[in-house]
C-alpha cells in the first residue's frame, strides 16, 4: 500500500506556533492534505503527549485520532544549537529517553522544541538505546541544522549512523546528493509545520511502500529494507525557500558568496547577510552535478494548491475567492495531494477555472520561473503561460 507521511511537525507547545495545533485539529486538516501517517511532533512535552492520549486510540506504538495515523516525534536542540529529528517506536521508548535526558535540559518542561546540554552525538546514542530513528532536521539551513555548523556528518555524530537526513525546504535530491558522504543515507523530505491548515502542514512530504501502517513498516520504509521503501519525496522547488540564495536577512539583498565576504556579511542596510543553502552546497559538494545512487527515489517539486490557485487568479493565498476554489476541488476530487500530483489534468479541467487547471498542469510539467528566496524571505514563482496574451486573459478572467 502507498501512504503519504509527513515526519515532521510542531505542537502549540513550541514557540512560535499556532494555537489551533491541537491533535483534533491535525488530523481533521490531514485528511484535507491526503496524508495517511503524521508526526505527533513534541511528543517529550508532558501536555501534549497527554493531549494525544486523551484523543487517541494507542496501538503498537502508533495513534489513531479520527482515522489519522501518529508516529511520535520530536525535535530537540542540542548543545551547538543543532536540531534533530526523532521518530519513536512507542511510549515506553519516549519515558526511557526522557529519563536519560532530564538532567541535561533546563526546558524540557516548558518547551516543546527542548534544548539538550548533549552533543548530537550523544543525543543518537541515547535514541538509539531505545530504538528510536533520528537524524539532522533541515540539514543545510543557516540557522540550526548540521551543515550551518559542521562541515561533515562525522564532525557532528562521529562514527554513529543516522536513520536518514531531512533535506529542509532550500534543498532537494538534487542538491543534497552532490554531497558524497550523504549517498548511504536516506533522505526525508518533511513540513516543520507550525500551523495545521494545508498551506503549510505537509508542504514536503514522503511516499511510502508498505505493507501495513506499523512502526516495523515506517522503519523498514524510511530504510530501505525488506521491499518497503520511500517511493518519492515531494517538496519546494529548493529555490522557493526561504534560504536559498545568500541575502541580507532585513532587507533581503541578494549577494554573491563573494560579494558577501568582501563584505564581512554585513549588507549596506546595517543588516546581517546570511549565507544561502545553495552557497552551502557549493563549499561542500564533491560533484558539480548530482550523483543519486541507486536507492535514492525521485524527487517531486511542489507548493501548497493553495497558492498555485492564488498564483493563477493573482490573488492572495488567503483570499476568499482561493479558499472557495480550494474547497471545490476537495469537494471532487478529496484531497489536496491528490489534486496536486495525481488526478488527471482532464478531470480537473471538468471542474475549476481553466487558469487553475492550467497552473496545477505548469506545476506538473515545470512550466515555471522562480525568483529565489533568501535571507528569510520565500521565493517568487512565475508560470510560464505559452498562449498568446488574449488568451492568458481569458483563462484569469474566468475566476467566478
Amino acid at each position: 500500500m502507498l501512504i503519504n507521511a509527513d515526519f515532521h511537525i510542531h505542537s502549540r507547545f513550541s514557540g512560535g506556533t499556532s494555537e489551533k495545533m491541537t491533535i483534533r485539529n491535525l488530523s481533521t486538516e490531514s485528511k484535507k492534505k491526503g496524508i495517511h501517517l503524521l508526526a505527533t511532533g513534541d511528543c517529550l512535552h508532558s501536555q501534549w503527549l497527554k493531549e494525544i492520549k486523551e484523543n487517541g486510540e494507542y496501538n503498537d506504538g502508533l495513534f489513531e485520532v479520527n482515522g489519522v495515523t501518529f508516529v511520535l516525534s520530536t525535535e530537540v536542540e542540542d548543545e551547538r544549537r543543532v536540531h534533530h529529528l526523532i521518530l519513536f517506536p512507542c511510549l515506553d521508548a519516549i519515558e526511557e529517553f526522557k529519563h536519560h535526558i532530564l538532567k541535561h535540559s533546563q526546558n524540557i518542561q516548558t518547551d516543546g522544541r527542548p534544548h539538550i546540554f548533549l552533543s548530537g552525538g550523544e543525543i543518537l546514542d541515547l535514541a538509539m538505546e531505545v530504538d528510536a530513528m533520528a537524524g539532522p532536521s533541515h540539514a543545510f539551513t543557516p540557522w540550526t541544522s548540521l551543515y550551518a555548523y559542521y562541515d561533515s556528518i562525522k564532525d557532528c555524530y562521529g562514527d554513529r549512523h543516522v536513520s536518514f537526513l531531512e533535506l529542509g525546504l532550500s534543498a532537494d535530491s538534487n542538491y543534497a546528493d552532490r554531497i558524497r558522504e550523504l549517498h548511504k543515507i536516506p533522505f526525508l523530505s518533511n513540513s516543520d509545520s507550525h500551523s495545521p491548515y494545508p498551506i503549510r502542514l505537509a508542504r514536503e512530504f514522503n511516499r511510502l511502500e508498505v505493507e501495513e501502517i506499523t512502526w516495523d513498516e515506517i522503519k523498514k520504509a524510511i530504510l530501505f529494507r525488506g521491499g518497503r521503501k520511500i517511493v518519492f519525496n515531494a517538496g519546494f522547488p529548493p529555490e522557493e525557500g526561504k534560504y536559498n540564495k545568500t541575502a541580507c536577512i532585513k532587507c533581503y539583498a541578494h549577494y554573491t558568496l563573494e560579494e558577501a565576504k568582501e563584505k564581512k556579511w554585513k549588507c549596506n542596510c546595517g543588516g546581517r547577510i546570511k549565507k544561502g543553502v545553495r552557497d552551502r552546497i557549493d563549499e561542500l559538494a564533491d560533484y558539480e552535478v548530482a550523483k543519486h545512487p541507486e536507492f535514492r527515489p525521485p524527487y517531486i517539486h511542489i507548493i501548497p494548491l493553495a497558492e498555485i490557485i492564488a498564483k493563477a487568479l493573482n490573488l492572495s493565498s488567503f483570499s476568499k475567492t482561493v479558499t472557495k476554489r480550494w474547497e471545490e476541488l476537495m469537494r471532487a476530487f478529496g484531497d489536496e495531494i491528490s489534486v496536486l500530483l495525481d488526478v488527471g489534468i482532464g478531470e480537473i479541467k471538468k471542474i475549476t477555472a481553466p487558469a487553475i487547471a492550467y497552473a496545477i498542469e505548469a506545476f506538473r510539467n515545470g512550466k515555471i520561473k522562480i525568483h529565489p528566496g533568501g535571507g528569510g524571505k520565500y521565493g517568487e514563482i512565475k508560470i510560464i503561460y505559452e498562449e498568446k496574451k488574449e488568451e492568458q486573459r481569458r483563462l484569469v478572467d474566468w475566476i467566478n
